[in-house]
């Protein structure tokens, strides 16, 4: 079986590769190469005979064609991600996440075989009030440049679906956390301070409360999802913990896995439309057999272990993020 992955030197995307790769898929590994991924995240797999690396543009429509020819399964997860770059920058998440993905629906249309799944996320549909839970039909409600171009993309896939009839599985994850995630992310971002005892800048109150899952879960329900693809059309499904935590009470974790005081936690100004919960209703992918392996206090003690000895050396190989810190925080933390 033949996999086309996107974005497969990013967090999520190196995690599905080596776990595609090892598995027995032939891959072809897709990626930009952009200040969020690394060929390190996949620098083990160099040497084996079903796996090839592409540097290319998920924009590109020529390559992106020519790649997804012949594939059996593509998986995409080239896009960017960061909400506070979505602020300062837009247009290029509008670019990436959504022209991008038009033009991946072209490339699985003219192909006529390969089935795709696009990853999303469950900031599509805004804050939550507590107790409700997002279902797979709840509708859109964006709040920030980031999670507008996911729901765009949405839209695109859905449109695509109705009109040509294309075989794509939206999964929509919560915040996914683990080694390998760049170091502008909340837990990396607060590990690595916190080991170098700098201030970690949380915004405003810091009870904003996200849903956490480890990595290796996900790749678990992805694996899932890919070995029981419906037929041609358009399916969503939800991967979520249901452990939702408040963005304070992570920090004050970090804070004691690294033996660092909590007077590193430094409040700062929030930032614009803020949403204040996320929760999904993942019962569908349950009801499929998949339930997390690692509660949230095993996976972020290994995941603080992993930063503390990688996260130095990780920030130096971006020049660019001493810079992007600076402009983000510099403000508020002065």
């Amino acid at each position: 079986m033949k996999a086309l992955i996107t974005g497969g030197c990013g967090f999520i995307g190196s995690h599905v590769v080596r776990d595609f790769v090892r598995r027995g898929w032939e891959v072809t590994n897709l990626d930009k190469l952009t200040y969020a991924a690394s060929l390190e995240n996949v620098a083990d797999l160099a040497l084996e005979p079903n796996y090839r690396f592409v540097r290319g543009d998920l924009c590109d429509a020529a390559l992106v064609r020519e790649l997804v020819a012949g594939a059996d399964l593509v998986l995409n997860f080239a896009a960017e991600t960061h909400v506070d770059r979505s602020l300062l920058d837009p247009a290029a998440f509008a670019r990436t996440d959504v022209e991008g993905v038009a033009c991946l629906l072209e490339a699985v249309r003219a192909d006529g075989r390969a089935a795709l799944i696009h990853m999303s996320t469950d900031e599509v549909f805004g804050s939550l009030p507590a107790p409700l839970e997002a279902a797979e039909d709840h509708p859109f409600a964006p709040t920030s440049p980031y999670s507008a171009s996911k729901a765009a993309a949405e839209l695109m896939i859905r449109a695509c679906c109705e009109t040509y009839g294309l075989p794509v599985t939206v999964v929509r994850s919560c915040n996914v956390y683990g080694p390998n995630q760049h170091i502008e992310k909340f837990i990396p971002l607060f590990a690595t301070r916190a080991v170098a005892g700098e201030e970690m800048p949380l915004y405003g109150d810091g009870l904003q409360e996200r849903e956490w899952l480890f990595v290796a879960d996900l790749v678990e329900a992805l694996r899932l999802v890919a070995a029981s693809l419906p037929a041609p059309g358009y399916q969503a499904i939800h991967v979520g913990s249901g452990e939702r935590i408040a963005n304070i009470e992570v920090a004050r974790r970090i804070c004691q896995l690294t033996e660092r005081p909590a007077e590193l936690i430094r409040p700062v100004l929030d930032r614009p439309g803020h949403d204040r919960r996320y929760a999904l209703d993942c019962s569908k992918l349950r009801a499929m057999g998949w339930a997390p392996r690692i509660p949230f206090e095993e996976g972020l003690a290994r995941t603080v272990a992993w930063y503390a000895e990688n996260g130095p050396r990780r920030a130096a190989t971006d020049p660019s993020f001493a810079g992007y810190f600076e402009q983000q925080y510099g403000a508020r933390l002065s």
